[in-house]
Protein backbone atom coordinates (compact mmCIF):
# COMPACT_ATOMS: atom_id res chain seq x y z
CA UNK A 1 0.00 0.00 0.00
CA UNK A 2 1.47 3.41 -0.94
CA UNK A 3 2.14 6.05 1.69
CA UNK A 4 -1.09 7.91 2.51
CA UNK A 5 -1.52 11.39 1.04
CA UNK A 6 -5.11 12.14 2.10
CA UNK A 7 -7.03 12.05 5.35
CA UNK A 8 -9.15 9.11 4.18
CA UNK A 9 -6.08 7.15 3.07
CA UNK A 10 -4.34 7.87 6.37
CA UNK A 11 -7.35 6.77 8.42
CA UNK A 12 -7.76 3.62 6.35
CA UNK A 13 -4.06 2.71 6.40
CA UNK A 14 -3.75 3.38 10.09
CA UNK A 15 -6.80 1.33 10.99
CA UNK A 16 -6.15 -1.56 8.61
CA UNK A 17 -2.50 -1.94 9.60
CA UNK A 18 -3.38 -1.66 13.27
CA UNK A 19 -6.02 -4.37 12.92
CA UNK A 20 -3.59 -6.54 10.92
CA UNK A 21 -1.01 -6.18 13.71
CA UNK A 22 -3.54 -7.20 16.36
CA UNK A 23 -4.60 -10.16 14.21
CA UNK A 24 -0.96 -11.30 14.15
CA UNK A 25 -0.75 -11.02 17.92
CA UNK A 26 -4.08 -12.81 18.35
CA UNK A 27 -2.85 -15.57 16.03
CA UNK A 28 0.05 -16.43 18.31
CA UNK A 29 -0.36 -19.45 20.57
CA UNK A 30 -1.39 -18.27 24.07
CA UNK A 31 1.79 -19.68 25.60
CA UNK A 32 3.89 -17.59 23.17
CA UNK A 33 2.38 -14.24 24.12
CA UNK A 34 4.65 -13.69 27.13
CA UNK A 35 7.66 -15.67 25.92
CA UNK A 36 10.94 -14.00 25.00
CA UNK A 37 11.65 -13.79 21.30
CA UNK A 38 14.04 -16.42 19.97
CA UNK A 39 16.30 -13.84 18.35
CA UNK A 40 18.47 -10.99 19.57
CA UNK A 41 16.58 -7.72 19.58
CA UNK A 42 15.90 -4.68 21.73
CA UNK A 43 12.22 -5.61 21.98
CA UNK A 44 12.15 -9.08 23.49
CA UNK A 45 8.43 -9.76 23.92
CA UNK A 46 5.12 -8.90 22.29
CA UNK A 47 4.50 -6.53 25.22
CA UNK A 48 7.68 -4.62 24.35
CA UNK A 49 6.63 -4.11 20.73
CA UNK A 50 3.13 -2.92 21.66
CA UNK A 51 4.53 -0.75 24.45
CA UNK A 52 6.97 0.85 22.03
CA UNK A 53 4.08 1.81 19.75
CA UNK A 54 2.06 3.19 22.65
CA UNK A 55 4.88 5.39 23.94
CA UNK A 56 5.49 6.77 20.43
CA UNK A 57 1.76 7.51 20.20
CA UNK A 58 1.99 9.46 23.43
CA UNK A 59 5.02 11.36 22.15
CA UNK A 60 3.16 12.24 18.94
CA UNK A 61 0.16 13.45 20.93
CA UNK A 62 2.49 15.53 23.11
CA UNK A 63 4.22 17.08 20.10
CA UNK A 64 0.85 17.94 18.64
CA UNK A 65 -0.45 19.53 21.84
CA UNK A 66 2.70 21.58 22.36
CA UNK A 67 3.05 22.55 18.72
CA UNK A 68 -0.57 23.56 18.24
CA UNK A 69 -0.29 25.71 21.38
CA UNK A 70 2.45 27.67 19.62
CA UNK A 71 5.35 26.12 21.47
CA UNK A 72 8.28 24.17 20.06
CA UNK A 73 8.04 20.55 21.21
CA UNK A 74 11.20 18.60 21.94
CA UNK A 75 11.12 16.17 19.02
CA UNK A 76 11.68 13.29 19.39
CA UNK A 77 11.98 13.73 23.18
CA UNK A 78 13.69 16.00 25.72
CA UNK A 79 17.42 15.36 25.66
CA UNK A 80 17.22 13.42 22.39
CA UNK A 81 17.67 14.06 18.69
CA UNK A 82 16.89 11.80 15.75
CA UNK A 83 20.51 10.63 15.92
CA UNK A 84 20.02 9.39 19.50
CA UNK A 85 16.98 7.22 18.69
CA UNK A 86 18.68 4.00 19.83
CA UNK A 87 19.14 5.47 23.31
CA UNK A 88 15.59 6.85 23.37
CA UNK A 89 14.15 3.51 22.25
CA UNK A 90 16.18 1.75 24.95
CA UNK A 91 14.62 4.11 27.51
CA UNK A 92 11.18 3.32 26.10
CA UNK A 93 11.92 -0.41 26.38
CA UNK A 94 12.91 0.07 30.01
CA UNK A 95 9.65 1.93 30.75
CA UNK A 96 7.63 -0.91 29.23
CA UNK A 97 9.09 -3.50 31.60
CA UNK A 98 6.80 -2.44 34.44
CA UNK A 99 3.63 -3.42 32.55
CA UNK A 100 2.01 -6.66 31.46
CA UNK A 101 0.69 -7.49 28.00
CA UNK A 102 -3.05 -6.94 28.70
CA UNK A 103 -2.41 -3.53 30.26
CA UNK A 104 -0.05 -2.53 27.46
CA UNK A 105 -2.49 -3.65 24.79
CA UNK A 106 -5.34 -1.68 26.38
CA UNK A 107 -3.12 1.42 26.55
CA UNK A 108 -2.19 0.97 22.89
CA UNK A 109 -5.85 0.64 21.92
CA UNK A 110 -6.61 3.91 23.70
CA UNK A 111 -3.69 5.83 22.20
CA UNK A 112 -4.45 4.48 18.72
CA UNK A 113 -8.02 5.72 19.13
CA UNK A 114 -6.81 9.15 20.17
CA UNK A 115 -4.60 9.41 17.08
CA UNK A 116 -7.48 8.33 14.85
CA UNK A 117 -9.62 11.07 16.41
CA UNK A 118 -6.84 13.59 15.85
CA UNK A 119 -6.60 12.61 12.19
CA UNK A 120 -10.39 12.85 11.77
CA UNK A 121 -10.35 16.37 13.23
CA UNK A 122 -8.25 17.76 10.36
CA UNK A 123 -8.77 18.43 6.68
CA UNK A 124 -6.55 17.07 3.91
CA UNK A 125 -4.88 20.49 3.63
CA UNK A 126 -4.23 20.68 7.37
CA UNK A 127 -2.74 17.20 7.33
CA UNK A 128 -0.68 17.20 4.15
CA UNK A 129 0.42 20.76 3.41
CA UNK A 130 4.14 20.93 4.14
CA UNK A 131 5.31 23.69 6.49
CA UNK A 132 1.71 24.52 7.45
CA UNK A 133 2.59 24.40 11.14
CA UNK A 134 5.90 25.84 12.38
CA UNK A 135 6.46 22.91 14.76
CA UNK A 136 6.48 20.32 11.94
CA UNK A 137 9.41 22.02 10.23
CA UNK A 138 9.71 21.31 6.52
CA UNK A 139 7.25 18.42 6.56
CA UNK A 140 3.53 18.01 7.20
CA UNK A 141 1.44 16.99 10.18
CA UNK A 142 0.27 14.03 8.11
CA UNK A 143 3.84 12.80 7.65
CA UNK A 144 4.27 12.72 11.43
CA UNK A 145 0.99 10.83 11.78
CA UNK A 146 1.87 8.31 9.07
CA UNK A 147 5.14 7.62 10.86
CA UNK A 148 3.37 7.28 14.21
CA UNK A 149 0.66 4.97 12.92
CA UNK A 150 0.62 2.97 9.69
CA UNK A 151 4.39 2.92 9.09
CA UNK A 152 5.09 2.05 12.70
CA UNK A 153 2.45 -0.68 12.63
CA UNK A 154 4.22 -2.17 9.60
CA UNK A 155 7.47 -2.23 11.61
CA UNK A 156 5.73 -3.95 14.53
CA UNK A 157 3.98 -6.50 12.29
CA UNK A 158 7.32 -7.42 10.71
CA UNK A 159 8.78 -8.03 14.16
CA UNK A 160 5.80 -10.17 15.25
CA UNK A 161 5.94 -12.18 12.00
CA UNK A 162 9.65 -12.80 12.62
CA UNK A 163 8.85 -14.01 16.11
CA UNK A 164 6.07 -16.26 14.81
CA UNK A 165 8.53 -17.89 12.41
CA UNK A 166 10.76 -18.84 15.32
CA UNK A 167 7.89 -20.72 16.96
CA UNK A 168 8.06 -23.46 14.37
Amino acid sequence: MPRPTTKDELLAASESRYRALLALVDGLPPEALDREFGFEDRDRRVRDVLGHLHVWHLMMLGWYEEGMAGRHPAIPAPGHTWSTLPALNAEIWQRCQASDLPTTRAALEASHGRLQELIRSHTDAELFTKKRYPWTGSTSLGAYLVSSTSSHYDWAAKKIRRYRQTLG
